[in-house]
């Protein structure tokens, strides 16, 4: 006689038991990453994605993208760039905030853009070269908590805003930097009300027409960015940190300033173009940065002079 507690042949097997006393599972913070240049995206990526407690969701190139991926992914943690083309990070943050806790993270040192972004909602402020790579990772677990960190540029510009003895006028940003413009440039439709709650899968235009109820007057519609606004990358609070060894390296003035212009993104030809210098040159001073910094390619010398590469904060021996 068969046993009544057995299945019968080709039935399916109920599941394990499962243990009262097994820890849940672990949850991994959800970030996006929003830069124009995508050797940062990839530095940001990869530092971040090293972390057992860390996850990156999504990649973004400008701040429609970064708002797109934000709405289908509902991260944990946006770490957006103040300047791109499209949509600039100052001008998506006020419909990011309603997403997800929004970290700056950009070359963009100017104390009017950092006050703009703090107005228009940015949990934190981080300057590229300003902090080391676990103070990043430390600021994503803190920004998902409610703790603000600023490196110490941003740290200064929101002590001078404290300490003014009068209301500030609204500051004057840079040119293509959060503009109120029509909506029809980016085929925003004028019916989109912001998001509040999921509402059906995400489209290309809906970014809301009107920023949410904010406290500052000038948080505005989207802005379009300039063409001729350059590329930017990304910035504690509790004292000055260490920030990446870069005298380790021991470049000259001329091949720090060009160090720069490669993490941003430019070529050989702009290099030239800005230092007055002729390709062959810039060349020459390439391949001498490439020695010092122990690098064979443009991403990985930009990665040790951001401080992204893992050993970018190492000393000597």
């Amino acid at each position: 006689m068969p046993d009544p507690t057995t299945p019968p042949p080709g039935a399916p097997q109920p599941p394990p038991p499962q243990n009262p006393f097994a820890a849940p599972p672990s949850h991994r913070l959800g970030v996006v990453v929003a830069d124009d240049n995508p050797v940062v995206r990839a530095g940001l990526t990869a530092l971040l994605s090293g972390r057992p407690d860390i996850e990156v969701v999504a990649e973004a190139a400008d701040g429609r993208q970064a708002y797109e991926a934000a709405h289908q992914h509902r991260p944990d943690v946006v770490l957006l760039d103040v300047r791109m083309p499209g949509v600039d990070g100052i001008s998506a943050l006020p419909y990011l905030v309603q997403i997800a806790p929004v970290v700056m993270l950009t070359y963009s040192r100017e104390t009017e853009i950092v006050q703009e972004a703090l107005r228009r909602g940015a949990g934190g402020y981080l300057v590229h070269g300003e902090f080391t790579a676990d103070q990043l990772v430390d600021a994503v677990r803190d920004i998902k908590e409610g703790r603000a960190h600023f490196t110490p540029t941003a740290a200064g510009a929101l002590l001078n805003q404290l300490r003014q003895s009068q209301a500030p006028a609204e500051p004057s940003l840079p040119e293509g930097l959060g503009h109120a413009m029509s909506a029809t440039a980016y085929g925003i439709s004028h019916s989109v009300q912001p998001h509040i709650t999921p509402q059906g899968p995400p489209h290309t235009a809906d970014l809301p027409m009107r920023p949410p109820p904010n406290p500052s007057p000038s948080a505005e519609n989207l802005s379009r960015m300039q063409p001729d606004v350059g590329q930017s990358s990304s910035g504690w609070t509790s004292g000055r940190p260490d920030a990446p060894d870069r005298a380790r390296f021991q470049l000259s003035t001329r091949e720090a300033e060009i160090m720069d212009l490669i993490a941003s993104g430019m070529n050989n030809q702009q290099i030239a173009a800005m230092c007055f210098i002729s390709e062959k040159t810039v060349k020459n001073h390439i391949n001498r940065i490439f020695a010092k910094l122990h690098s064979t390619s443009r991403s990985e010398a930009a990665a040790k002079w951001i401080g992204t590469a893992p050993d970018a904060h190492r000393g000597r021996g």
